[in-house]
């Protein structure tokens, strides 16, 4: 544990891609110059949540109308009951009901940042394919679209099929990670996650004008390391400024190397190892 940790506590501590400290406005600053900002969160860590609120506040500040946000955590079948109730037309009590597959931590960790969009007249794009075609194509691999509907395939990345490539690191770490364990239906699984990232991508990018910023939240996983959906909007749609941050603990910052810090994101945020967490 770093002597900063054990002395002083901090909530978290933020570095650059050299490994060095920085300012929290700094990065602000630096990241706003982005067309689009993927903020990798640990899914239950509240300093994530916090400070992804805190970086909205403060991209707001910049951008005003012009910021808008994406996230994981919404499905894109889901877009029009949030759009919906970001309108006004009805409150959270007839909305939450109607939101398929909402998280569970729904309430402490991504309400404030749908009530943030609300209050400022935001756009607030759910960007991820819906479970169930997810969960299809983990189990039938890439033909599972092919008993889809034009309605159903509207929900997913269009560029599943032409752009999918296993061997492109996020996917190929799938299974080597897996040691000598690999599963015999691991094309598929790396199919379904490619899935997710790609419809994230898509949704970003229907969604974008020049001039606009993306704050986008997902899993770390997603976007370390430019792979997953930053990958994706690379491959689609090559030239934009993009942007990341992503959320590690002290144990895991301490083993990496200089290159893993250096290309893991632009911004980090090491957070102590004891750090309580939300429960989804």
């Amino acid at each position: 544990m770093s002597s900063s940790f054990a002395q002083d506590k901090p909530a978290y501590q933020l570095f650059n891609q050299k490994g060095k400290q920085v300012k929290y406005q700094k990065m602000i600053k630096d990241l706003a110059k982005n067309d689009m900002v993927f903020f990798g969160e640990y899914h239950t860590n509240p300093i994530s949540h916090w400070l992804q609120i805190e970086m909205a506040k403060s991209f707001h500040e910049l951008k005003g109308e012009k910021l808008f946000f994406g996230a994981e955590m919404f499905e894109s079948g889901n877009q029009l009951v949030l759009n919906e109730y970001l309108a006004g037309f009805y409150d959270e009590s007839k909305m939450l009901p109607e939101i398929t597959q909402l998280w569970g931590n729904y309430q402490t960790d991504y309400k404030p940042l749908v009530e943030f969009a609300k209050e400022k007249q935001l756009r607030f794009i759910a960007t991820n394919i819906p479970r169930r075609y997810a969960a299809m194509i983990n189990k039938k691999g890439m033909g599972a679209l092919k008993e889809l509907s034009p309605e159903a395939l509207a929900l997913i990345g269009p560029d599943l099929e032409n752009l999918f490539d296993p061997t492109v690191k996020a996917y190929a770490e799938m299974a080597s990670k897996m040691g000598g364990h690999v599963p015999p239906n691991m094309l598929n699984i790396q199919t379904a996650q490619a899935a997710k990232d790609a419809t994230m991508a898509y949704f970003s990018l229907k969604n974008f004008s020049e001039g606009d910023l993306l704050l986008h939240f997902e899993g770390s996983y997603h976007s370390n390391y430019n792979q997953g959906i930053i990958w994706w909007i690379n491959k689609i749609k090559p030239g934009l400024k993009i942007g990341s941050i992503t959320t590690v603990m002290q144990a895991e910052w301490d083993k990496m190397t200089d290159e893993e810090k250096a290309t893991i994101s632009n911004y980090t945020i090491v957070v102590a190892d004891s750090m309580t967490q939300t429960k989804r």
